[in-house]
């Protein structure tokens, strides 16, 4: 590493640190940083979410698993999925991680989720000043992601992600060293450029920050290397991916600042600014910036409302974007979200508002666990099927999870999945699960396809759908196998519910509590049960 200084700024301060300097001030830093504990977990679960790709159905799985792992997340993304400008389509209440996905994308909950990680762990420091860094930080990557869309380069999305993490050392130093943070926004405001003001006060650029944060999260290379500083002047069309992403990640930092001023004078001039420098590059015009920045203001608003930070309030006129007034969290949504049912020309009887997903909450509960409102739950979750199989784009094993997750919130259960036939071993093997130590028994839920009398291979031979309220019952324990025993010896509840295609078991459906259930299961909820399944095996006899 070269030991060159930074040339003075005449009339500021006489000199910066070398490069050596700036390193071992960097170090420093991030030594005070590294004692904050939640800081590793943080980045074990950024970097988790990061390295799923959307190229096939196991990475939709995973970023399922990991939502629902967390509750304070799946509601932030089901809040989210529940705003108008995203059901507007179906009017129905989206109730389930994988109807999220299916219906906001992949990419969009992948972008959503690290923006509301990163929230969730630092927003509580040092109040203001974190609150606003992390703001600027979500516009920021929606911005990258707006311009992701337009893109013809493969995995373009990242440039979201480079885009959500070119200000995390501005982040971590407003949550860690507030005094310092303080005095490099003074410097700031006085008109020295950030990196010499960061350089001054820290004895290292926030960029050399990030870099070093993000290389301990193990974040790919290639998204590190999208936050490094540009060349000045007038931008030129990029010639790789790579380069690419360096320009959006510059310029969606540089236009999130313009969003909630958009009305300000100054702005506009800042504006044909950003164009000058980044339009060519980019094939900017004003009329397409204008556009640009109306999506990402209503977008972002949409965003930091479900991740419950404060963002200013826009009204679109004409292309325009224009602040009304700051507003934070749940409230400002719903107002947002009947300005754009209004704006849609749809009557708004026929649009479900975002008050009504209350009604499908899971806070009142029997005392097994199943949510006393399992009705409402299963239905939401049938017509989220139907919708998705209607789409044309459904996949089986996406159809299965929705299933899989419907049945899991609706009724309470603590572990489901489906269990198929694997002809290669003669054996039903579980393939995909939810829940509670799922993967512990996912793997151990596995037993021989030859007939024996117990509760499984007879639901299977006689396409008998079990509804099981009391294991304990002498007549059903005597039907459990043992290796049910011994690896769910405290199931008290459960269900199996067979597949059988053409007349031949090809798996089943299986989900338990660790409670009996003697609210048992109304007609209308069996109905919607069995109405899931037959959703299942239609996907099944169509392939």
């Amino acid at each position: 590493m070269s030991n060159k200084s930074i040339p003075p700024v005449p009339g500021i301060f006489t000199s910066l640190p070398s490069t050596e300097e700036a390193t071992l001030a960097r170090d420093e830093l991030l030594q005070r940083i590294s004692n904050d504990a939640n800081l590793p977990a943080l980045g074990s679960s950024i970097a988790r979410v990061v390295q799923l790709a959307s190229s096939d159905d196991e990475a939709v799985r995973d970023l399922a698993y990991f939502v629902l792992a967390d509750v304070a997340l799946t509601q932030k993304i089901l809040r989210l999925a529940n705003t108008v400008s995203y059901r507007r389509v179906s009017g129905t209440p989206v109730t389930t991680i994988s109807k999220a996905i299916f219906l906001l994308g992949f990419d969009m909950v992948k972008a959503s989720a690290l923006a509301m990680l990163l929230v969730d762990r630092m927003s509580g420091k040092r109040g203001q000043a974190v609150r606003t860094e992390l703001t600027h930080a979500l516009i920021a990557s929606v911005m990258g992601r707006e311009l992701a869309r337009r893109s013809q380069f493969k995995d373009a999305e990242e440039a979201a992600v480079a885009a959500l993490f070119k200000n995390i050392g501005k982040v971590l130093v407003a949550a860690h060293d507030h005094k310092r943070y303080g005095e490099i926004a003074a410097l700031i405001d006085s008109g020295v450029p950030p990196a010499r003001a960061s350089m001054q006060i820290l004895g290292c650029s926030f960029d050399m920050l990030a870099q070093a944060v993000l290389q301990e999260w193990n974040i790919p290379d290639t998204i590190i290397q999208a936050l490094a500083a540009l060349p000045s002047g007038i931008l030129k069309p990029p010639k790789s991916r790579q380069e690419w992403m360096q320009q959006v990640t510059a310029f969606s930092t540089a236009a999130a600042t313009l969003i909630p001023h958009m009305s300000e004078q100054a702005d506009d001039a800042a504006s044909k600014a950003l164009l000058i420098r980044f339009g060519p590059a980019l094939n900017l015009d004003q009329d397409m910036l204008g556009q640009l920045l109306t999506t990402v203001a209503r977008e972002s608003r949409l965003l930091t409302a479900s991740a419950r930070l404060p963002m200013p309030e826009f009204v679109v006129e004409e292309g325009a974007v224009s602040t009304l007034a700051a507003t934070s969290g749940h409230d400002g949504m719903v107002e947002n979200a009947a300005q754009q049912t209004a704006a849609s020309d749809l009557p708004s009887e026929f649009l479900l508002t975002l008050t009504e997903t209350a009604t499908l909450q899971t806070d009142v509960r029997h005392p097994s666990g199943k949510p006393v409102n399992a009705r409402d739950l299963l239905l939401a979750g049938v017509q989220d099927a139907t919708e998705m199989m209607a789409s044309g784009q459904c996949k089986i094993n996406d159809l299965i999870l929705l299933v899989l997750e419907t049945l899991h919130r609706s009724m309470g259960f603590r572990f489901v999945t489906v269990c198929l036939k694997d002809v290669k071993s003669n054996q039903f093997r579980a393939r995909i699960s939810l829940g509670e130590n799922n993967a512990v028994r996912q793997a151990g839920f596995v037993f021989p396809a030859e007939s024996a009398h117990d509760l499984f291979h007879l639901a299977m031979d006689n396409d008998a759908d079990l509804l099981i309220s009391d294991a304990d019952d002498p007549k059903i324990r005597n039907l459990v196998p043992a290796w049910h025993r011994a690896l769910l010896a405290n199931a008290r509840s459960f269900i199996v519910l067979p597949l059988v295609v053409q007349e031949k078991a090809v798996g089943l459906f299986y989900a338990d509590r660790a409670q009996s259930a003697p609210e048992g299961v109304p007609p209308e909820e069996t109905a919607l049960i069995k109405t899931l399944k037959r959703q299942v095996l239609g996907a099944l006899n169509a392939r």
